[in-house]
């Protein structure tokens, strides 16, 4: 399992990660970004690119 952890205080609710890994992050209602705190092994190269198109660098993958 993959744990994912995003700095809410850096997130500016862009999306870009949506795009990289809808299965994880979703922006709800109010375009704020909502995200699954944990993934498969399987979505790792997903959830890199999602880290790495973050403009805010918020996002962090652990082990």
């Amino acid at each position: 399992m993959i744990r994912i952890q995003v700095d809410m205080g850096k997130c500016q609710h862009y999306g870009q990660c949506v795009f990289e890994a809808p299965e994880t992050f979703r922006l709800n209602d109010d375009d704020r970004l909502e995200y699954e705190r944990e993934a498969n092994e399987a979505d790792r190269e997903k959830l890199e690119a999602a880290a790495d198109v973050c403009p805010m660098q918020a996002i962090t993958l652990l082990d």
